[in-house]
């Protein structure tokens, strides 16, 4: 039985160290000005700064890659992640979305706060400072409804 456990332990010990040498990807596409949010949309200090600590890492092509991002199997299921939130909504190329699109957007940026599903618990986990407060939430939906409204009143 102890023969069985050691083995067990020196190729789970082996197979930890051979998946390190298959990092990620950690190239941050480039921004272009003219195709971020701000190009488009006003946003205001407080909602910048609430965007900025809770949302950006996954939500746009700034994303800072922490420590962990270097140990594998955790970097693989960060960068499915980044990659799904730039695939959701992704504030470096927000200008580039039709009309229709930005005002979609708005609408699940407040859907995804009101059901408490953003920012994801795994990220606040780790990331203690991108917790949202009850006032943080309300703020960034009144803005984000703010917006989806101007949008709405402009297509019509």
């Amino acid at each position: 039985m102890k023969r069985a456990v050691k083995i067990v332990a020196i190729v789970l010990v082996a197979g930890f160290v051979v998946i390190q040498f298959f990092p990620i990807d950690q190239t941050n596409p480039p921004i272009v000005a003219a195709e971020t949010i701000e190009a488009g949309t006003v946003v205001p200090a407080d909602i910048s700064e609430i965007l900025g600590r809770s949302c950006v890492d996954c939500h746009s092509n700034n994303t800072r890659y922490p420590w962990y991002s270097n140990v594998q199997p955790s970097a693989w299921f960060l960068k499915d992640h980044i990659d799904e939130g730039r695939r959701e909504l992704n504030f470096s190329v927000f200008n580039t979305y039709t009309a229709k699109k930005k005002a979609k957007k708005f609408q699940e940026i407040c859907e995804q706060l009101e059901a408490g599903e953003m920012p994801i618990p795994s990220y606040v986990w780790i990331h203690r400072d991108a917790a949202l407060s009850d006032s943080d939430r309300t703020t960034l939906c009144e803005w984000a409804k703010a917006e989806q409204a101007k949008l709405d009143a402009a297509g019509s």
